[in-house]
C-alpha cells in the first residue's frame, strides 16, 4: 500500500529551510524562520525602537510631573490664608511627587548605555572581577585555556591582542550575570562580529584563517560561560526540556512505517548505523562548545544518511533525511534538547548556523522538533480517534503473527508490514510461552514421580511386614563353656593362688 504521498505533513520544501527574507541562508524557528544576521537586524531594530519609546514616555511622565508640582506650588503661594490647613497636604504632594521624580531618574539611567556596570561597581565596592568565572575551574577549562594560549603563541604580537580581548570580554560578561539571555547573546554575538571583522583586515581577506581562530575563540570563551549561560533561570529552557521529553515519551508507540522511513533494521550495517546516530544526538548534551554539539548533530544526520542509502542501494534524498531524523530523536529521547538547541542558536558562531553542512543538519534537526511538537493523526495517516486512544495508552499498535506483521490495533485488521524489533519481541514472547509449558510439564512428572517413590515405599515396607510374620525370626539358645574345658590336664593343674592377709 502506498502511504508515502498520503503523509504530507512529514514533507518539508527545501526552501521553508531558508531564511524568510529570502537572503539564501538558513534560518531557524527560534528566530521566527530568519537567519542569524536578518534576526540580528530585526531584534536591534525592534530594541532601539522600544528604547525610544521607553525614552518619550519617561520624558512625558516627568513633564507631567513637572507640570504638576509647580501648578501645587502656584496654588500654595496664592492661599497663604490657608496655609496651616493645607501644609500636611502639601508636603504629602511634594513627597509623592520626589518618588515619581526619582523613579522616571530610574528609567532613563536603566536605558543608559553604563547603567548596568555602574550599578555592578557599587555592588562589588570597586572590586575588579576575576576573569575566570568560578575559581574552582575544572580540568576541562584549564586544558582548554592552555590550549588557546598554546594555539595563539603561533601568531606572536596579534595571538597576544586576541587573548588580551577575550580576557577583557570574559571580565565584562562576569559583570552581566543579570542580563536576559537574549542580551547575553546579543554579547556574545557583538564580541564574535568586531573580533572577526579585526581579524578579517589583519589576515588580509583570509577567511579560512579567520575561521580558524574564530574556532579557537568560541571555543575558550564559552568553555568558560558554559555554566552560566547555558539554560539560565531567567529562561523556560527547563520547562521546553521537560515539555518536549514528556512528549516524546507519550509518542512512544510511532512506528518506524507510520512514519515512512526507509530504513531496514533487519540488515545489520543499517541497525548499527541507528545506533550510532542515537549515540550521537545523545551525546550531544555532554559537549560545552556550541561548535561540538553541532559536529555531534553533524555525525548523528550523516549514519543516518548512510542508513538509508544502505536501504535504498541509491543516494538519500532531503525527503528521506527529515523523517528518518524525526524517527532517531523519538527513538533518542535526548536530554535537555530544547536547552541545547536554544544554547547552539544563541552562542554558537553565526556563519555556522547560515551556511554549509552544520547549518542545513541543524535546521533540519529544529524542524524535527517542531514536527514532533505538532505531531498529529493526519501527520501519520490515522484517524483522530486511533491517535488519541494510542496517546491516552487506551490502545497501542499489535502484532498478529510470530512473523511480526503489524496490525492496526484500534480496528484488528488493516495494513501489516514488518517490524524487526517488534518481531523479535514477539518472537520472544513465544519463547517464554514455551518455556512456561516446560516447566508446567516438568512439574508435573516431579510430582508424579513423588507420589510413585511414596506408593513404592509403602509397597516395600508392606511385603516386609508380610515375610516377617510368614517366617518369624527363631533364635536358639547355646550352653557357652570356657575355654579350657576340653584340656584334659585341667586336673593336673595347681589350685589358684588365694590373696593372704598380713597382720602388721
Amino acid at each position: 500500500m502506498s502511504q508515502r504521498t498520503e503523509r504530507r505533513g512529514i514533507h518539508v520544501d527545501q526552501s521553508d529551510l531558508l531564511c524568510k527574507k529570502g537572503c539564501g541562508y538558513y534560518g531557524n524557528a527560534a528566530w521566527q524562520g530568519l537567519c542569524s544576521k536578518c534576526w540580528r537586524e530585526e531584534y536591534q531594530r525592534v530594541r532601539q525602537k522600544q528604547i525610544q519609546d521607553d525614552w518619550a514616555l519617561a520624558e512625558k511622565l516627568q513633564r507631567e510631573e513637572e507640570e504638576a508640582y509647580a501648578s501645587s506650588h502656584a496654588v500654595h503661594s496664592q492661599s497663604p490664608a490657608g496655609h496651616a490647613s493645607l501644609a500636611p497636604f502639601s508636603k504629602f504632594e511634594e513627597k509623592k511627587t520626589n518618588e515619581k521624580t526619582r523613579k522616571v531618574t530610574t528609567v532613563k539611567k536603566f536605558f543608559s548605555p553604563s547603567s548596568r556596570t555602574a550599578s555592578k561597581k557599587e555592588t562589588q565596592d570597586g572590586k575588579t572581577p576575576s576573569p575566570s568565572i568560578s575559581r574552582h575551574a575544572s580540568f576541562d577549562t584549564d586544558q582548554v585555556s592552555k590550549d588557546f594560549v598554546e594555539f595563539l603563541k603561533n601568531f606572536h604580537k596579534p595571538g597576544r591582542e586576541i587573548h588580551k580581548h577575550c580576557r577583557a570580554f570574559l571580565v565584562n560578561m562576569s559583570s552581566k550575570k543579570d542580563l536576559s539571555a537574549d542580551e547575553l547573546s546579543e554579547c556574545v554575538q557583538d564580541f564574535y562580529q568586531s573580533l572577526a571583522d579585526r581579524l578579517m583586515s589583519h589576515f588580509k581577506g583570509s577567511s579560512e584563517s579567520v575561521e580558524q581562530v574564530m574556532d579557537q575563540v568560541e571555543k575558550y570563551i564559552m568553555t568558560r560561560l558554559y555554566k552560566s549561560v547555558f539554560c539560565p533561570e531567567t529562561t523556560d529552557d527547563e520547562k521546553k526540556d521537560l515539555s518536549t521529553q514528556n512528549r516524546i515519551r507519550a509518542l512512544h508507540w510511532v512506528t518506524i512505517q507510520m512514519l515512512c522511513v526507509s530504513m531496514d533494521e533487519e540488515i545489520p550495517e543499517v541497525s548499527e548505523n541507528v545506533v550510532k546516530a542515537i549515540t550521537d544526538i545523545i551525546e550531544m548534551d555532554s559537549k560545552r562548545v556550541p561548535r561540538d554539539k553541532l559536529a555531534c548533530i553533524t555525525r548523528c544526520s550523516k549514519h543516518i544518511f548512510s542508513a538509508i542509502r544502505i536501504t535504498k542501494n541509491e543516494p538519500a534524498s532531503a525527503d528521506d533525511f527529515l523523517p528518518a531524523l524525526i524517527y532517531i530523536v523519538l527513538k533518542a529521547n535526548p536530554p535537555r534538547l530544547q536547552s541545547n538547541i536554544q544554547y547552539i542558536t544563541r552562542f554558537c558562531n553565526p556563519s555556522r548556523l547560515m551556511t554549509g553542512e552544520d547549518g542545513y543538519y541543524f535546521t533540519n534537526l529544529c524542524c524535527a522538533v517542531a514536527f514532533i511538537e505538532k505531531l498529529d493523526a493526519q501527520s501519520l495517516n490515522l484517524s483522530p480517534e486511533e491517535f488519541e486512544r494510542y496517546m491516552s495508552g487506551q490502545a497501542s499498535p499489535r502484532f498478529s503473527s510470530s512473523e511480526g506483521e503489524w496490525v492496526n490495533g484500534a480496528q484488528g485488521v488493516g495494513v501489516t508490514v514488518t517490524n524487526p524489533v517488534l518481531a523479535q519481541l514477539n518472537h520472544n514472547l513465544e519463547l517464554l510461552s514455551g518455556l512456561c509449558r516446560q516447566q508446567e510439564a516438568v512439574m508435573e512428572a516431579a510430582q508424579s514421580l513423588q507420589a510413585d517413590l511414596l506408593s513404592w515405599s509403602e509397597g516395600v515396607q508392606r511385603e516386609v511386614q508380610g515375610i516377617l510374620e510368614k517366617y518369624p525370626l527363631e533364635i536358639k539358645s547355646s550352653k557357652v563353656s570356657a575355654i579350657d574345658a576340653n584340656n584334659v590336664d585341667n586336673e593336673n593343674l595347681p589350685s589358684p593362688i588365694k590373696p593372704q592377709v598380713f597382720a602388721g
